[in-house]
């Protein structure tokens, strides 16, 4: 049986300039993917009190475990976060996750989603990738694959497909405390 691996979440901005840092995450083993997250070779990973560090260098530590679920060629990801009223949903419009070794990157574009516990669906951040998108001169193949990204993920909660469900959050993140962090 495999274990739970570590994995370090880098996120850039489009110039290159590091935007942030998880620095401890747990890749839930290939055994244990859920037969619609291997469909899509989704690699997901578990956090508690992970360590963040800001472009600044300050860091502060996340108190609301997380399941964070990366889909290879989208222009998302998912953070799936365990709190008290429920499992809330944020998703980060960003380019395609890239792996080498253990760090997982991305670049973000600003824009994100959040679907609440109760199901209401919010975009926000709109007015800062307006402006980056002017401060960073996104080129025009950028923003078409940022605005297929966001309607896409919009589709994807709009139909419930994964890996919005709240069950299997939790299955991951039981799991995960169960077997704890082998490295």
């Amino acid at each position: 049986m495999d274990s739970f691996t570590h994995r370090i979440i880098k996120s850039f901005k489009h110039d290159g300039h590091l935007h942030r840092m998880w620095l401890e995450n747990w890749k839930v083993p290939e055994e244990e993917l859920l037969p619609e997250h291997k469909r899509e070779a989704m690699i997901v990973l578990i956090n508690n009190q992970t360590k963040i560090q800001e472009s600044d260098g300050k860091e502060w530590t996340s108190r609301i475990p997380g399941v964070s679920f990366f889909i290879p060629g989208e222009w998302y990801n998912i953070v799936a976060l365990l709190e008290e009223g429920g499992v809330r949903y944020y998703c980060n419009v960003a380019s395609p996750v890239y792996q080498a070794g253990h760090v997982l990157t991305y670049i973000d574009y600003d824009l994100d989603v959040i679907r609440m516990p109760a199901g209401d669906v919010h975009i926000v951040d709109q007015e800062e990738y307006e402006q980056h998108k002017l401060l960073y001169r996104y080129p025009s193949l950028v923003e078409t694959k940022v605005k297929a990204g966001l309607d896409s993920l919009l589709k994807r909660i709009e139909r419930s497909d994964a890996p919005f469900h709240d069950e299997s959050v939790r299955r991951y993140y039981q799991l995960w405390k169960d077997r704890g962090t082998e490295v």
